[in-house]
């Protein structure tokens, strides 16, 4: 049992407060482990909401160092981290901001032959990554070992987010068909902080068993409109990741 001690009862008190997390809530986002793809734009707001709301341990993967470019979204890095490992800057960063969690941080490509044991032991899976083909591996993995699957996507000052259950809802593969070409796409900070804030609402959530998660919705963010629009997506019965026959001869 995770139990909280009482400097972590002052310092989640308004949480706490909150009818639907409470003390067994905290008490669960203690015990949680939680595997972060991605320490740029996405990854950036979602480590350190869920570092900031108490989560238990956080592993963090990137294999980028920090450039100047970046720092017009991706907050956990500063001016003086230009040149340092993305992962080594964004877990000084949370282990000032909360101490208390057990941050991880690896500097490494996420691939089909080291994605497993990166993910072992982790409760679920978030996407902050910038490549579809690394997001269809993590989706895949998550799908494999019944793991949930966090997925955010931001272009602009736009974005989108949707929750995987592996086996209940569709999956990333089951919405994104066809080849899409790489690019480097333009984007202001606000977005990713808006779509990994949700990103990180929904991991929360999940963890503590509150609420309704974004399961089989899509939701777009359009940031110059200021609108949210919301679009129901169905399971492929032919997805290659996600059903009853995939993997299979």
């Amino acid at each position: 049992m995770a139990f909280l001690t009482s400097p972590e009862l002052e310092r989640y008190d308004r949480q706490i407060r909150i009818a639907e997390i409470g003390k067994i809530g905290q008490e669960k986002l203690k015990r949680a482990q939680v595997f972060i793809a991605g320490a740029g734009g996405l990854g950036s707001p979602i480590a350190i909401y869920l570092a900031a709301a108490g989560v238990g341990a956080i592993r963090i993967v990137d294999r980028d160092r920090v450039d100047a470019s970046n720092l017009n979204r991706q907050v956990l890095h500063w001016n003086d981290d230009i040149g340092r490992a993305k992962a080594d800057s964004a877990r000084e960063k949370l282990v000032r901001l909360n101490p208390a969690v057990r941050m991880e941080a690896i500097c490494d490509t996420i691939t089909p032959e080291n994605v497993a044991q990166l993910v072992a032991g982790f409760d679920l899976i978030v996407d902050a990554m910038d490549n579809l083909p690394t997001r269809y591996l993590l989706n895949r993995t998550a799908i494999e070992k019944n793991i949930p699957f966090f997925h955010g996507a931001v272009y602009g000052f736009e974005g989108r987010a949707t929750t995987v259950i592996p086996r209940k809802t569709a999956c990333l593969r089951c919405m994104y068909r066809g080849p899409i070409p790489e690019e480097t796409f333009p984007v202001i900070g606000v977005a990713p902080a808006v779509i990994g804030s949700i990103q990180a609402t929904e991991v929360i959530k999940w963890i503590v068993g509150i609420g309704a998660l974004l399961e089989n919705r899509m939701l777009v963010y359009d940031g110059l409109a200021m609108r949210f629009t919301e679009f129901r997506i169905q399971r492929n019965p032919g997805c290659d990741h996600c059903s009853d026959s995939s993997g299979k001869e």
